[in-house]
């Protein structure tokens, strides 16, 4: 029985260290990560995600690095611009590894050595920028820290895909006077576009003003012309009447020429007596003095055969 008890022991042991010998050369690598293989202190090989089996003792594993793409948080800083502005600004890099070897031997601590190399370039891009260029241009900040920081982790085995500046802040004292200058401004703006409006209706009244003088000088000259064109009508007209009156005298003697006479006589007293504005009226209604003008206009109008009208206003010798 004495002899029996070592021997179980030794057979505990050999299975114990069995078990650790399968355990120390199998491997489970989880999704989206890959391991390095180190024989020695050399590299060997990659161990890519499932189980994988190394030769224990003899092999271990080295590094263990993510695949994923991975953001990494650039820490906030104080950057001077170029019109010496100082703000403060932090961002973020969205990196990948591409080539594990590389990201595991060619730099010691990866993330610690891209957020150093993004800090820098930072400084450096924004160094070059006034600050109005730094606040309205993220675009190129961005675009130029892509451009850099891509080209100079290519050598680490990595792959820059995006670069976000998230913050870009002055200080206080200096947003508050940008605040007083876009007032400024705003108000000037304002100013400049009341003042434009005005002009504008300036113009347009005067544009208006000047159609209306236009169309009144227009509106008159129709109006004289029309004028014109009645009395040339009516001046027609008394010729013809005229005419009419002296070809009906000549046939129907002194009797139709006096009644004609008589009737536009009194039509001119009636008129002369129905003026509202006439206070007084002298109307000689003698008879005798009636046929005393009747007669007066009879031989006027007789006066001799082809002797010339006196003009209008002129007085006949008696």
């Amino acid at each position: 029985m004495g002899f029996i008890e070592p021997l179980t022991i030794i057979l505990v042991l050999l299975i114990g260290l069995a078990v650790f010998t399968v355990a120390q050369g199998v491997r489970t690598v989880p999704q989206g990560e890959v391991w390095t293989v180190e024989r020695f202190g050399a590299f060997t090989r990659l161990l890519n995600p499932g189980l994988n089996i190394i030769v224990p003792f003899i092999d271990r594993i080295g590094r263990k690095l993510n695949v994923q793409e991975v953001v990494l948080d650039i820490p906030e800083q104080s950057v001077i611009t170029k019109d010496n502005a100082t703000v403060a600004v932090d961002g973020i890099v969205y990196y990948r590894v591409m080539d594990p070897v590389k990201a595991a031997y060619a730099v010691q601590n990866l993330q610690q050595a891209l957020t150093a190399l993004a800090m820098t370039n930072i400084r450096a891009v924004i160094g070059e920028m006034e600050l109005d260029a730094t606040l309205s241009g993220r675009e190129r900040i961005n675009s130029s820290l892509l451009m850099i920081l891509d080209g100079a982790t290519d050598p680490w085995g990595m792959k820059v895909s995006r670069v976000e500046i998230r913050k870009v802040e002055p200080p206080e004292n200096l947003i508050r006077a940008m605040n007083l200058q876009m007032t400024a401004e705003r108000e000037r703006r304002a100013t400049v576009m009341r003042a434009e409006g005005d002009r504008q209706a300036a113009i347009q009244r005067s544009e208006g003003e000047k159609q209306a003088l236009i169309l009144q000088a227009e509106g008159r000259q129709l109006a004289a012309e029309r004028d014109a064109e009645a009395r040339e009508r009516l001046a027609q007209a008394e010729a013809n009447a005229t005419r009419l009156v002296a070809d009906a005298a000549a046939g129907a003697g002194d009797t139709a020429l006096r009644y004609f006479i008589a009737e536009k006589y009194v039509a001119a007293f009636a008129i002369l007596a129905a003026n509202p504005a006439q206070k007084l009226v002298l109307v000689p209604m003698e008879s005798a003095a009636l046929a005393g003008g009747v007669v007066q206009a009879l031989e006027l109008m007789r006066g001799p055969p082809n002797a010339p009208m006196a003009p209008r206003g002129s007085v006949p010798n008696t």
